[in-house]
């Protein structure tokens, strides 16, 4: 009788043709170049070497196969650390940048280890690749493949989760210092952690000095293929490895899937004016987009941009991607400013991108999350239209609409609604489901929830740019005073105007993502754009746990109510029909008053009745009629139950203006209307009913 046997392959590694494998007898080494002359393998002992201990050439006759150089070094293994090296054609006005004397990263490289080296000659010494052994006993890991619309997500910075002394911990800033916060995590109630760049970037510039404005986010990509550094514990040569992979099973454990945020549209190497690293000493002219042959395109905002329909890219990418699935087993990914994705070579936006395409087909990446930042800094902005069914978006529509509404932008009430409804202007078209929409209000990348309600305007003076970083459209408000105020009626606004936002954020169909920190009232001190502060401004204080626990407990009730309620996470948009067995359309509209909603009104007061769905096969669990009331209006105001509701009973889930306890009732027993119709809405505040 034969047994099935698992496909090694796939359940243990998935090995890319490129980079150095490890073999029985030795490592094999092999690296794309279409121009070179000649190639070189610099091996060296230690990490401090400032020389190779070893230079061996590539026979161009044996060790070249087309554009491949490839060749086998007996008696290697894991841990051995290396460069190549590559002479060409410097022509930098036909796109060839070849230097000789330039040691460069792998593009492959599965680890880096040590920093740039001080340098008194000129040359750059960049951190020396690392042969690994991927071998790792992932104990029966799997993806954990949580459906879409069953998912909460939040974006987080390895390092600055648990840098701040305030973690206590030993292992602080670090991925095991991931691993001690799961717990956390995990009472929280979030389904996937999206992690801020954590493939490899400089930490010191490239003659080995301390950089005045480091890039903490990580947006300054290195090396592909490697987890950075800088995130291990064990400063061990390849220890990043293992430590990543025993954070992944670690959170797979707990039932948390693991997102990375991949950065393939540019790299550290910058313009004409940055250093030769990697590719621009193996094949400039294919990595990067070039214009009229010589100069680099920007739509990164960078200083290049990374060619990624050329093929040779495409397959690196593609490689990468399966790498980081397979190896690590990742269970997402979040392309940053993916439209340059859309370009082709040349820079030009194309329809039906083969690179976006072929992400979304590729039978190795089928269990994969993958989400866009359908824009890039160039003027692209694609939210609604990038890629088919597979491709989610982070919905910049939605943070704009929710912050506006919230801060009483008058023209916003149609487009709260149709945010709330899952923002089926932008993808139903398209045949999408409402979670391709990724809905966020806050991300990395501008205020935290808490200074989007204390500040008026950024205040970006520590970054060294003279406040001139940053975005200046923020939709914020500081409800009376610029920064922290000891008064209390300002205060409490703001509070209430957290609350709301995250409600609204949490009870709208698509996908939430919550950014860390927010649940506790994380401040940046109103900065929009903390890219280079790697300190306490960015790190994630730990005593704002107890500190400001009533926010805590009030976003751990969101999600969990969030996560048992199918009402709100619906895999069909709403429509306004009635649904399937009831007389009751399954959303519908009312004033403050209780009448149909009037779009053309410019009163900032809404209800909304939505109706549990009554078809269960595609949903888990009984979902409940809900009715939600929302005066973004500066006024107490008195809303009455919609004929429709009236005659049922309706249990209080939460209200902004209110003091905790009483601001959210987990097991939603709080009061009923007293007179089952008249209800009192004070001024910036929201309402949540549940039906019976």
């Amino acid at each position: 009788m034969l047994m099935r046997q698992p496909c090694p392959s796939l359940q243990f590694a998935y090995s890319p043709p490129f980079g150095a494998t490890l073999q029985d007898t030795g490592v094999q080494f092999s690296v794309f170049s279409r121009s070179a002359t000649a190639m070189r393998l610099l091996l060296y002992n230690k990490v401090s070497d400032r020389e190779p201990a070893e230079v061996i050439d590539f026979d161009r006759d044996k060790d070249r196969w087309g554009d491949v150089w490839s060749l086998t070094v007996p008696n290697l293994d894991a841990g051995q650390l290396y460069h190549f090296q590559a002479s060409g054609p410097w022509d930098p006005d036909n796109g060839q940048r070849f230097d000789s004397t330039a040691r460069l990263i792998d593009p492959y490289a599965q680890a880096l280890a040590g920093e740039f080296q001080k340098s008194t000659d000129g040359v750059i010494r960049p951190p020396k690749c690392v042969v690994i052994d991927d071998k790792f006993d992932w104990e029966g890991d799997r993806h954990l493949r949580h459906d879409m619309s069953e998912t909460v997500i939040y974006e987080m910075h390895v390092k600055g989760f648990t840098k701040s002394r305030t973690a206590k911990l030993k292992t602080g800033g670090s991925y095991l210092g991931v691993i001690d916060k799961i717990p956390y995590l995990k009472s929280l109630g979030i389904t996937a952690v999206e992690l801020m760049p954590i493939n490899e970037f400089p930490i010191n510039d490239i003659y080995g000095n301390k950089i005045a404005t480091p890039n903490y986010w990580g947006y300054d990509s290195m090396a592909f293929f490697s987890p950075h550094r800088g995130y291990a514990h064990d400063k061990t040569p390849g220890a990043q490895v293992v430590e990543f992979k025993q954070m992944v099973k670690a959170l797979h454990a707990a039932g948390i899937e693991v997102i990375l945020d991949v950065v393939f549209n540019h790299t550290c190497e910058g313009n004409e004016q940055g250093p030769t690293l990697s590719f621009k000493g193996l094949e400039n002219q294919v990595y990067y987009i070039l214009s009229e042959g010589k100069h680099y395109c920007n739509y990164s905002g960078c200083g290049n941009t990374v060619n990624g329909n050329h093929p040779v890219v495409r397959e690196m990418i593609f490689h990468c991607l399966r790498h980081w699935v397979h190896n690590y087993h990742i269970d997402g990914f979040r392309f940053d400013l993916a439209s340059i994705l859309s370009r082709d070579r040349k820079g030009n936006l194309v329809p039906n991108p083969p690179m976006v395409e072929l992400i979304a087909e590729d039978p190795l990446l089928a269990d994969t999350k993958i989400i866009a930042e359908a824009w890039d800094a160039a003027g692209a902005y694609q939210v609604g239209s990038f890629g088919n069914h597979r491709w989610a978006e982070w919905n910049g529509r939605f943070r704009d609409d929710v912050r506006g509404f919230w801060r009483g932008d008058g023209g916003t009430l149609g487009a709260l609604a149709t945010r709330l409804a899952g923002s089926s202007d932008l993808y139903e078209h398209d045949g999408r489901p409402p979670f391709c929409s990724i809905n966020f209000v806050t991300s990395h990348d501008g205020f935290t929830m808490n200074d989007l309600v204390s500040y008026k305007e950024k205040h970006n003076l520590a970054n060294g740019e003279d406040n001139r970083d940053g975005d200046n459209h923020n939709i914020s408000d500081n409800y009376g005073a610029e920064g922290p105020t000891r008064k209390k009626g300002i205060n409490t606004i703001r509070t209430r105007q957290i609350k709301n936002m995250m409600s609204t954020l949490m009870l709208s169909q698509g996908v939430p993502m919550m950014v860390s920190g927010d649940e506790i009232q994380r401040t940046q001190k109103g900065n929009n754009n903390a890219y280079c502060q790697d300190n306490e401004l960015n790190y994630f204080d730990w005593r704002l746990v107890n500190k400001n626990a009533d926010m805590h407990r009030f976003v751990q009730s969101l999600i969990k109510f969030r996560l048992a309620q199918p009402t709100v996470r619906r895999k069909t948009y709403l429509t306004g029909q009635p649904v399937d067995g009831r007389n009751v359309p399954d959303v519908s509209w009312y004033s403050a008053a209780g009448t149909p909603l009037d779009w053309g009104q410019q009163d900032l007061a809404m209800v909304a009745y939505i109706a549990a769905p009554a078809r269960q096969d595609d949903i888990e669990g009984l979902g409940r009629d809900l009715v939600l009331m929302f005066n973004s209006t500066g006024q107490d105001r008195e809303f009455l139950l919609p004929e429709i509701g009236r005659g049922a009973q309706w249990n209080l889930f939460l209200d902004t203006a209110a003091d905790s306890p009483n601001d959210i009732f987990p097991d939603i027993d709080g009061p009923m209307p007293k007179d089952g119709r008249h209800i009192e809405m004070p001024c910036h505040s929201m309402k949540v009913y549940v039906g019976e």
